[in-house]
């Protein structure tokens, strides 16, 4: 009896979510019938300067994404913030940067996106010795493993305009969503195969080290120095860098740029000219 119930209890919850991902791919095949809205493109061609670099194949896949995306993820407003398409669609574009070219399923354990107007305090908690301080600090984004990431908006309008600064808040925070989606933030997201990982590893974890010591040094570098504060924020700094400063990226760290293009299936040194 008792397996009997277990049985029952398993097979219930595989037809939930096997109707759920039924209803999820009918709605989806829904969107790609619907056309990108004109206002929405227009938009996307004032204000993010990258999206006028890509060729049309790219900016036709990142179009689909970005309504899939929109589907799927809920905005708030925060502080006053009026959530509006303008947001909505250019925080979706540069998010769907970071997935373009590959089957995905769009930033699974994400559902909430909460924008503030501009930079805001969030409390940071550490232990240290078994003692607890809390502290506030001014910020400007946080990806959170429970399925929430936080935006300021003048910050992502910046980061769309400014493409060649290697800072971009939404390239940053989602690149964290890429690591955490197996759970752990540690600088290394799940690639597509075993294999992938020693390299990954390998590389990635010497860029880290020589990050660190330049920054010591007070060494100048491409990559933003905060990547310097762990292997989650340099596979972060490194993202950022890799679409917005891919030509120097390569010319001084052409490991790190391979790594990244495999795994980002896109190369934007062929949209800079």
């Amino acid at each position: 009896m008792g397996f009997l119930l277990v049985f029952i209890v398993f097979l219930v919850i595989a037809i939930f979510f096997l109707g759920k991902n039924v209803v999820r791919e009918n709605n989806r095949k829904k969107i790609m019938k619907n056309p990108f809205p004109l206002e929405w493109e227009n938009y996307l061609k004032e204000n993010y300067t990258l999206f006028n670099k890509m060729p049309p194949e790219l900016q036709h896949d990142m179009k689909n994404k970005i309504k899939f995306f929109l589907n799927e993820k809920n905005f708030f407003g925060c502080e006053g913030q009026e959530i509006t398409d303008q947001i909505r669609v250019l925080i979706a574009a540069q998010a769907c940067l970071l997935i373009l070219n590959r089957e995905t399923s769009y930033y699974p354990k994400l559902r909430s996106i909460f924008v503030y107007p501009t930079s805001y305090l969030a409390k940071r908690v550490s232990v240290n010795s078994g003692i607890v301080t809390e502290k506030f600090q001014v910020t400007l984004g946080e990806s959170w493993g429970s399925g929430e990431l936080v935006l300021a908006w003048d910050a992502s309008v910046h980061g769309a305009k400014n493409m060649f600064d290697s800072r971009n808040v939404v390239y940053h925070e989602f690149a964290h969503q890429l690591d955490q989606e197996d759970g752990v933030a540690d600088g290394a997201p799940i690639l597509e195969s075993r294999s992938s990982y020693a390299s990954w590893a390998r590389v990635l974890s010497q860029e880290f080290e020589n990050l660190k010591r330049d920054k010591k040094r007070w060494r100048k570098t491409v990559m933003n120095k905060y990547g310097a504060s762990n292997p989650a924020e340099f596979f972060a700094v490194a993202s950022e860098s890799f679409f917005e400063k891919p030509r120097q990226l390569k010319k001084k760290h052409p490991e790190l740029y391979q790594e990244l293009k495999h795994y980002y299936h896109t190369d934007p040194i062929g949209w800079m000219d």
